[in-house]
């Protein structure tokens, strides 16, 4: 495992502080004694702040609710004793003057001593005076083989029967929970469903879910949108086909690397955000909404640890879509902001981590006008490819209006001239031909019949469709997108 290397590392180089941040307490302290009992042969000491230390009868309930004190056991312990403290939530405490003075203090003794001091916590909060003496370590969510090997033992220990298939697909499914959490959910279906069986994994998903609504920043999205509910763009929907199965084993097997993600920019209305639904649904994959609005929080660094924080969920419950929707809103005029700098340090920060993610986390981005985006978001290698999905051309209109009346008229959708209403629609955009069907439909329902062409034709008149408000900005972008810079989205 790796973090029992980077660990076992760092004490053998004598590191007098190390900070792991993780939220499983448990399991981080039972592979750290298991790890110190195999290879170390050290003593490990255990505080907190309720109890004071514990797991050690000479030491029982010594420095309850005094970090302080906690740091002098340290001292007290003969320089022959290898030790390891495990201080929980002592990052709390640091910013306290007289706890950041002992333990500059002992940093003498723990360089010349087999003794290290291990600070677990949720939260990364080490003052500037202690950044130079504290090295910190980050203790990752299970593997997939980890969980396989909680749930067979799980399974085992309740004398559950199941099979292989079911095992490989709640472990898929559980990518991204604690291990805690996991039994808690187990708990839940057995609780639910007196078996585990292919049921439980929709319970599973709604574990995830829950963690998902806790950031208050991502929002996770239930979808059944495929490709034949969008019309037109074949050269989008052709790469999509292409890439169905790029987070398969059978993938990884040939070679290929984990796709990256699709930056969509284009008129408003023309299915840039149904094509992140869509891709969602047809790869099988989570879907992820960052509302990118809401990282810009009003404390200096909130922004950033927001941005951590939404990245740190998003890679923990890959693979899945993270759709970015309306990218230019949040980084547009950024030198004009007075912000501080805050939106250019987010910026820097997610184009650092678009570029370097290992993670199988496909980001979906739309905008609605590049000229607004940053250049640094368009330079390759930080998505796949970017298309530009232009207003629908005839051929396209006559698709989308079957699409969306197959939708509402299954039983006489063939009855209306496609034709006709393609060429009154030029302009529109497919959100627009949409709308302008259910404006028909209220017409004929409020004169009791059912609607026709005619009444479709009525609502196209007597709306005026946005790309005509502005036919000038309009063939900019379309010329922009002509000139080779962007891959067209439809033939």
């Amino acid at each position: 495992m790796k973090f029992n290397n980077e660990f076992t590392l760092l004490l053998k180089a004598r590191y007098p502080i190390i900070y792991i941040n993780t939220i499983e307490e448990d399991r981080v302290e039972y592979l750290i004694r298991k790890n110190t009992k195999a290879n170390l042969n050290r003593s490990v000491y255990t505080w907190d702040f309720v109890d004071g230390y514990t797991n050690n009868p000479n030491n029982e309930n010594f420095a309850k609710r005094n970090p302080l004190q906690a740091l002098e056991l340290i001292e007290k312990l003969t320089s022959e004793t290898p030790a390891l403290f495990i201080l929980k939530d002592f990052q709390k405490f640091l910013t306290d003057v007289s706890v950041a003075r002992k333990l500059k203090n002992l940093i003498r003794i723990l360089k010349l001593q087999p003794k290290t001091i291990i600070i677990v916590g949720s939260e990364i909060t080490i003052p500037i005076e202690l950044q130079d003496f504290i090295t910190v370590l980050k203790f990752e969510l299970p593997t997939s083989d980890e969980i396989q090997q909680e749930l067979i033992r799980l399974f085992n220990s309740l004398k559950i029967e199941t099979n292989t298939i079911l095992i490989e697909n709640l472990t898929r499914a559980c990518q991204g929970l604690s291990l805690e959490r996991i039994r808690r959910v187990l708990s839940k279906i057995i609780a639910t469903y007196k078996i585990i069986d292919e049921r439980s994994i929709q319970l599973v998903l709604d574990e995830k879910r829950q963690i998902i609504s806790q950031t208050g920043i991502l929002e996770y999205w239930s979808t059944t949108q495929n490709l034949t509910n969008i019309g037109g763009i074949e050269n989008l929907k052709s790469w999509l086909k292409k890439r169905t199965s790029a987070f398969s084993q059978q993938a990884s097997n040939y070679g290929l690397p984990v796709p990256r993600g699709l930056l969509l920019v284009g008129i408003q209305g023309t299915g840039k955000s149904l094509t992140a639904k869509v891709i969602a649904n047809d790869w099988q994959l989570p879907l992820l909404k960052l509302d990118i609005g809401k990282l810009f929080g009003g404390i200096v660094g909130e922004s950033e640890s927001r941005l951590r924080q939404t990245i740190d969920v998003a890679e923990a419950l890959s693979p899945c879509i993270l759709w970015i929707d309306e990218i230019d809103k949040a980084f547009s005029n950024l030198d004009s902001r007075g912000d501080s700098g805050t939106s250019n340090r987010v910026l820097a920060s997610f184009l650092t981590w678009l570029s370097e993610k290992s993670a199988a986390v496909f980001v979906v981005a739309t905008a609605n006008n590049v000229k607004n985006l940053p250049l640094e978001i368009l330079r390759k290698g930080r998505f796949d490819e970017i298309f530009f999905l232009d207003l629908p051309i005839y051929e396209e209109r006559i698709e989308i209006f079957k699409i969306h009346l197959k939708e509402f008229r299954p039983n006489i959708w063939e009855l209306f001239d496609y034709e006709k209403l393609a060429k009154l629609s030029k302009l529109f955009s497919g959100a627009e031909i949409r709308q302008t069907i259910i404006d028909a439909m209220y017409l004929g329902f409020s004169e009791k019949r059912e609607f026709t062409t005619e009444d479709i034709i009525i609502c196209l008149n007597d709306v005026v469709p946005l790309a005509q408000l502005d036919e000038i900005k309009l063939k900019e972008f379309q010329q922009w997108a002509l000139s080779g810079r962007i891959r067209l989205a439809s033939k």
